[in-house]
């Protein structure tokens, strides 16, 4: 994928201002308010991509319903541990938004993926819905690979919450981001290979000869 300057844009909108907004109302606000101030610049683009393709931004949807975990969690209690489990909970409750998907018309990769492919082409949207209906190796890949992110996200939140609630806080603090980044890693590396052998399999049935073989 191409880094057209349109998704630069839409990256730091969901990433890099909640987290200069959260920066700076930090000292202002607390934790709370600075939380419910890094939710902002996303729901503003995400109201700005309904206005103009009448389409809520999928991306937008989930960081700020990580924001709003977030803020929820911190409701249950301020105890360290607690404390610790605050991202398992926002990332747990993602995969179960995935996994919970599945049995839908559409699950939820479908429209990350479409978001994707209409920031890269014109029509991109359309396109995609028409390959969707086209074609049910799409579907059925697509279905795949939600299951796979959810099962990985739920089984990262179990993992880390059985570490949270049972190991000393030192030792998770140590070992809790190389276990969290090795399987984000993981789900991502799989994800880029199964999305290369899909496009492969897909030229090679437009070839001629192809549908024999």
């Amino acid at each position: 994928m191409k880094l057209r300057p349109d998704f630069v844009l839409e990256l730091a909108v969901n990433f890099l201002l909640p987290w200069l907004a959260y920066r700076f109302a930090l000292p202002h606000l607390g934790e709370t308010g600075a939380l419910i101030a890094s939710a902002v610049p996303p729901m503003i683009w995400s109201l700005i991509e309904l206005a103009r393709f009448r389409r809520v931004d999928a991306l937008s949807v989930i960081v700020v319903a990580g924001i709003l975990l977030s803020i929820a969690a911190m409701a249950l209690g301020g105890s360290p541990r607690m404390l610790l489990l605050r991202e398992s909970l926002v990332s747990g409750a993602v995969g179960v938004v995935f996994l919970l998907s599945l049995p839908m018309r559409r699950p939820l990769i479908f429209y990350l993926a479409r978001a994707t492919v209409a920031r890269e082409m014109e029509g991109g949207a359309a396109h995609f819905e028409a390959l969707w209906r086209e074609r049910p190796a799409l579907a059925a890949s697509l279905r795949l690979m939600t299951l796979v992110w959810g099962v990985g996200l739920t089984g990262e939140t179990a993992l880390r919450a059985w570490m949270a609630l049972t190991w000393p806080i030192e030792r998770f603090l140590v070992i809790s981001p190389f276990i969290g980044y090795g399987i984000y890693g993981g789900l991502t590396l799989w994800t880029l290979w199964y999305r290369k052998t899909m496009r492969s399999r897909a030229e090679a049935h437009m070839q001629p000869g192809g549908i024999a073989n």
